[in-house]
Formats: structure tokens, C-alpha cells, sequence
């Protein structure tokens, strides 16, 4: 269902539900048209609320920005943690591991928002993606916060992904590369950190 609401659905909402609501007609506009058409005005016209009430919820544009940021990127550690234990339960490939990834951040927008937000001079943009995905590294690594390897591994799948979402398509053409070479980067990357992790435990 579209995150449109009329604005008698809408006043039914809780303070939380409607927030919500709010972030999810962001994510929307962003996935339709772009950063760009991330606006209070946008946003409020498709649920139905007013400028005032999106003001109240999130303060100003780059706090609705902030916290759509946070929201993809909280909806995005939530596929892959799920993805990961699946992993290494040897219920997927490495490959499909890392399409996961890589489409998170292009398909799902969170990308091409982080790039918006830091050239708008919001210089805080990416804290909420990282202090997310430092959570996420965390809960999942053995050694918690010590395991260095996941840190590592996770630094280099997302710099890889977030980098393929902003320029892979051009990058890879002018190298003479398949589009998804650096899909392939990142596969291998994960194949060889499961057998390392292998390893180490045998």
C-alpha cells in the first residue's frame, strides 16, 4: 500500500505511527524522483499532513534527510543480519549475499541520499548509516566489538557498494568492465572471508 493517506486517516495515527508514515512516503519520493524530492512539503502533500506537522516530527529538512537515513539503513542491517546468519548456515551464496548489499544502497536510495545530504552541507549525514551498520557488525561478529576481520570486511563491502551505487555503471564502462564487475569484487570478498573463518575454527 502506498504511503498516501487521506488526512482523516492520517490524524487516527499516533505521534510514532504517523512519523513513520512520514519516512516511508520519503523513502518512496526518494526511490520515485531522487534526493532532490526529499522535501517537508513533498512529504506532508502525500500523507496528507501539514508543513508545521512534518516540522514537529523531524525539525527541518535535513533532520527529515537524517532520519530517513537511519530509517533505510536500519531497514537495510535488518536483510542483511538476517542474510548473513543464513550465510553462515550455508543457505546462501556469496553472491547473492552481496547483490543484497549492493542493492540496498542503489535500488534502495540509501546511496545516492548519503551523497545528497554531505554535498547539502549536512555534515552529519552519514552518522546514523554508520552508527547502524556498526551495530549491526557488532551483534553478529563472535568477539563483539574485537573482531576486527568483520569490521574490515564490512568496511570494504560497503565502501564497495556505496561507491558502485554512485559511479559503477560509468567507472566500469570506461574500464571496459561488465557492470557487475564490482558485484564480483564483493562475492569474492565474502568467499574468501567465510573460508578464512573456516579456517580459523578448524
Amino acid at each position: 500500500m502506498s504511503a498516501a493517506k487521506s488526512s482523516k486517516q492520517a490524524k487516527r495515527l499516533s505521534p510514532e505511527a504517523s512519523r513513520t508514515l512520514a519516512l516511508e512516503a520519503a523513502r518512496e519520493l526518494l526511490i520515485e524522483s531522487g534526493p532532490q524530492a526529499v522535501t517537508l512539503k513533498a512529504v506532508a502533500g502525500r500523507i496528507g499532513r501539514t508543513h508545521a506537522n512534518l516540522l514537529h516530527h523531524f525539525g527541518s529538512a535535513s533532520g527529515l534527510q537524517r532520519d530517513l537515513a537511519e530509517y533505510l539503513t536500519q531497514g537495510i542491517c535488518r536483510t542483511i543480519g538476517q542474510a548473513v546468519a543464513r550465510l553462515q548456515g550455508g543457505d546462501m551464496p556469496p553472491r547473492q549475499l552481496a547483490d543484497l548489499i549492493f542493492d540496498s544502497f542503489d535500488q534502495g536510495g540509501a546511496g545516492a541520499l548519503a551523497s545528497w545530504m554531505l554535498l547539502s552541507g549536512n555534515e552529519d549525514a552519514l552518522n546514523p548509516i554508520v552508527d547502524t551498520i556498526h551495530k549491526l557488525v557488532d551483534e553478529i561478529a563472535e568477539d563483539g566489538h574485537a573482531d576486527n576481520h568483520l569490521h574490515e570486511i564490512t568496511l570494504e563491502l560497503v565502501l564497495l557498494a556505496l561507491g558502485d551505487a554512485l559511479m559503477g555503471g560509468p567507472l566500469s564502462g570506461s574500464l571496459g568492465l561488465p557492470r557487475d564487475t564490482g558485484r564480483m569484487i564483493a562475492e569474492r570478498r565474502i568467499a574468501q572471508s567465510l573460508a578464512e573463518s573456516a579456517d580459523k575454527d578448524g
